[in-house]
């Protein structure tokens, strides 16, 4: 990278108008003179960091001008030029930068960590790769929706390095979605060049891996960006498919400003210095004799003016008071549950059964609900719960994907985005794993930032007991309650499974909803044929006793009934979580204040289950009543061996009964 020869820009305007010439130049003056000013009020110390994107603003602008407004972009921190040419107010963006309530996330994330859904602008999370995925659901919805509707999502020469580029480029290329990967090659990954970031010559070469079209394109040459992407919009409009575009271009500025420029050689900070985009763009005009002196002065005094405005009026603004209750209320997206009451007939149903067929009503009921996951489609599952579904719903709305559950999960949440409603299938619980970052980071938090509801049921078959070993028998229902913005849902009998399915669907928060496998053709019950609901944070009370309050979840429920079955003698209240998150507190603590002893028995292993949060609460809550500690009983402190023998004498199955009788005899 170092001693470049320099080749000036050569600007070629084509049949582009004066009006449509002013106006990109006007567009990428705006950002330029809005992050002059951030970077003296950073010096200032009145805003606390700042990802300058200077030199990099004719890509943002003039991907942003070749697309419609009703187009979603997908972009980073670096490319307020989209955000400004979407003329989102400069209140509104001083607000979200400074932390005020007028801000688009009421101070509860900075810089461009948000959306908004009036200027169809997704933002990005700092993992920067999942955004990609995202777009591909974007995309897709544009497809199920005839929209004919372009989506371009950014990122850097560094995001290309992750996982989630990859899988989003090969989801794209096999479901042909209207996408533009914009990748922004600016030479450096904070202080890591492009040299150890990647081993090809270009960027725009991996498209040929994925059998995708792409592209290089000078990035500091506004007609360049502005023409070829309005071109290759228009096409993708026409005939859908993903195309990647590498604009080359450069970071002018450090990563963030505290990070500096001094790793970067001086010779190519000049090089790339001559070819700023704005200064040689105006110079150009000048010749055309398109812009003036005086109308140069005259758009940056206007410019100024604005900011300066819109900045008196940002930091008039009172700062945030906390407020407990608006804080805990926006983490979940307001659900308003409705009851669909079961019908008089009932048939006889495994678990299994009765899940697939939840989902076949709820796809009958939603038509805007999408199914993804592996091998879900022809073969229906590795578990068999979608067959027949294709020929039903069709390929578009029950969608085999490639190996990719991060993708997928962010697919997901691309979809809703867009309005729509998925479930995704993993195909054991064990590999959500490989998609645990959108789920954590994405799906859990949107809401919160940005009041955008993750329409997703993620479908989790988990459990022990079938000797699969340790990669397809975890109960993991743990990684997720701890996450607020996610709910947990985990039944233990047909009935339940189907009615509380269906609610997971209809709610617009991301739902995990556990499956045990063990259970899948081992628990029969009558369930009713037609559609129904039932309430998540719903305690069941199985059995009614005066001795001893038993909670627990999934397979626990039966070893515990089987227990109870085998000791006739002991008087219990047998409570059946059914729902980890939201949690049925009222039910647990009245069955406690009753009893005055607690067990609390759970199949994952011990340490950070949810069995260790009951035990606290319920020492918190009710330690005046009890006449005993809670005891826990959980599986081995290992990971779940394969052999039967061992598997057994690993689950908490195998102790509950001598540790019931124990805390009985307190």
């Amino acid at each position: 990278m170092s001693n470049p020869t320099l080749k000036p820009l050569s600007f070629d305007r084509a049949s582009l108008s004066e009006e449509k010439l002013i106006q990109l130049y006007y567009n990428m003056l705006r950002p330029r003179l809005i992050e002059e000013k951030m970077l003296i009020l950073l010096r200032q110390g009145k805003i606390s960091k700042w990802f300058s994107g200077i030199g990099q603003e004719a890509i943002s602008v003039g991907v942003t001008m070749a697309l419609n407004n009703k187009e979603y972009i997908l972009p980073m921190h670096r490319n307020l030029g989209v955000f400004t040419t979407r003329e989102i107010p400069l209140f509104r963006l001083f607000c979200q930068w400074q932390g005020k309530a007028s801000g688009f996330t009421k101070g509860r994330d900075r810089s461009f960590h948000f959306g908004t859904q009036d200027y169809n602008i997704v933002g990005m999370i700092s993992h920067l790769g999942p955004q990609l995925g995202v777009a591909d659901g974007i995309a897709l919805a544009n497809i199920l929706q005839a929209k004919n509707k372009v989506t371009a999502v950014f990122t850097g020469e560094g995001g290309t390095s992750e996982g989630d580029f990859h899988e989003a480029l090969n989801v794209a290329s096999v479901w042909q979605l209207p996408v533009l990967f914009c990748i922004e090659n600016n030479g450096y990954g904070l202080s890591t060049p492009t040299s150890e970031q990647y081993n090809c010559e270009h960027i725009a070469d991996r498209g040929i891996g994925y059998g995708i079209e792409s592209h290089i394109i000078d990035g500091n040459n506004i007609i360049e960006v502005y023409t070829k992407v309005s071109k290759l919009a228009e096409s993708i409009r026409k005939k859908p498919r993903p195309i990647l575009l590498e604009f080359k271009t450069f970071r002018m500025r450090g990563h963030e400003e505290a990070s500096g420029t001094k790793y970067v050689p001086q010779e190519l900070m000049d090089y790339w210095a001559a070819k700023d985009p704005i200064e040689n763009y105006q110079e150009y005009l000048k010749t055309l004799g398109v812009l003036t002196e005086e109308k140069e002065v005259q758009f940056k005094e206007a410019i100024i003016h604005d900011i300066n405005e819109a900045l008196d009026e940002a930091y008039a603004e009172e700062n945030i008071i906390p407020n407990l209750t608006v804080e805990l209320n926006d983490v979940y997206e307001l659900f308003v549950y409705q009851e669909v009451k079961p019908n008089n007939e009932t048939q006889e149903l495994r678990l299994i059964d009765a899940i697939s067929e939840g989902l076949k009503q709820s796809m009958e009921r939603h038509d805007d609900l999408v199914i993804m996951g592996q091998d879900i489609a022809e073969y229906g599952g590795v578990f068999k719960i979608t067959d027949g579904f294709l020929k039903q719903f069709g390929k578009d709305r029950v969608r085999n994907t490639p190996i990719c559950e991060s993708a997928i999960v962010e697919a997901a949440m691309g979809l809703s985005i867009a309005g729509m409603k998925a479930v995704v299938e993993m195909q054991f619980a064990d590999f959500v794993s490989s998609g645990f970052n959108p789920i954590v980071n994405y799906l859990a938090k949107s809401h919160y930032r940005w009041h955008q509801a993750a329409d997703v049921v993620v479908r989790m078959p988990c459990g022990a007991g079938v000797a699969a070993g340790p990669f397809h028998s975890q109960t993991n229902e743990a990684w997720f309650t701890k996450t607020p913005g996610l709910k947990v849902v985990y039944p233990a009998f047909p009935e339940d499974a189907k009615g509380l399915l269906a609610t997971a669907i209809n709610d617009p928060n991301p739902v995990l909803f556990f499956e045990h496998k063990a259970l899948y053709r081992s628990i029969r019950e009558e369930v009713p044929t037609d559609y129904y609901t039932l309430p998540l944070g719903k305690a069941s009370l199985l059995k009614g006793g005066n001795d001893i309050t038993i909670i627990t979840y999934g397979a626990g429920v039966h070893w515990a009934l089987e227990t109870l079955d085998n000791n006739p003698e002991i008087s219990a209240d047998l409570i059946d979580l059914r729902s980890l998150q939201p949690l049925d507190k009222d039910a647990i603590i009245a069955s406690v204040k009753k009893t005055n002893k607690a067990i609390v028995l759970q199949e994952d292993s011990m340490f950070g289950g949810i069995a260790s949060d009951l035990s606290a609460m319920l020492m918190e809550e009710c330690f005046e009543y009890l006449d005993a500690p809670v005891k826990r009983v959980a599986s081995l402190e290992t990971p779940i061996p394969f052999d039967a023998e061992l598997e057994k004498q690993y689950l908490s199955k195998g102790r509950f009964e001598a540790e019931l009788k124990g805390l009985l005899a307190y």
